[in-house]
């Protein structure tokens, strides 16, 4: 079982997130999300249930985990998100993208117009200048985190208030 995969990317002067994680042997997925602070932009799941009896499962997940990050990274810097983005209120530092054309008054509704005669949005542009960073965070295992020695557990500190001013035998 791979730990996941976290990075941090600055796309049209927009922080971005992306985070893949796999679920194990018990729930055999990979899930990447692309976060934009609390907000999740995009998801992607794949199951990998399918092949959980091969010899080098650990390799071939961390290899599907791994295309799959990049391609969510990939598909944020093609700009594949952008409408998406906008939509949930972000502004994009270098979005060349036209807000969305509402039908005149005269107009026919949408649903009874000819799809040759609704208008068409052109596809985002993404300045080729605006720079793209990447940044890796490291890999924290959240399982299995080193224990604190200075701390003491809360059955320890339970007793240690029951027994107060008692005399130890």
């Amino acid at each position: 079982m791979i730990v996941g995969f976290n990075h941090n990317i600055t796309y049209q002067s927009v922080s971005f997130h992306v985070q893949t994680e796999d679920g194990g042997l018990r729930r055999p997925q990979l899930v990447t999300l692309l976060y934009h602070g609390g907000t999740i932009i995009s998801s992607k799941k794949t199951t990998y249930a399918d092949i959980i009896k091969v010899d080098n499962l650990d390799q071939v997940v961390e290899e599907l985990a791994k295309e799959q990050h990049k391609g969510m990274l990939r598909s944020l810097t093609k700009g594949e998100f952008d409408e998406r983005i906008v939509e949930f209120g972000i502004s994009l530092g270098t979005s060349t993208s036209q807000p969305v054309q509402k039908p005149l008054v005269n107009q026919p509704p949408p649903e009874q117009q000819k799809a040759e005669d609704l208008p068409v949005d052109p596809p985002p542009v993404v300045s080729p200048s605006a720079p793209v960073t990447i940044v890796e965070e490291p890999i924290i295992d959240k399982f299995n985190q080193p224990k604190k020695t200075a701390e003491k557990s809360l059955d320890e500190v339970i007793y240690a208030y029951l027994t107060a001013g008692q005399n130890q035998a």
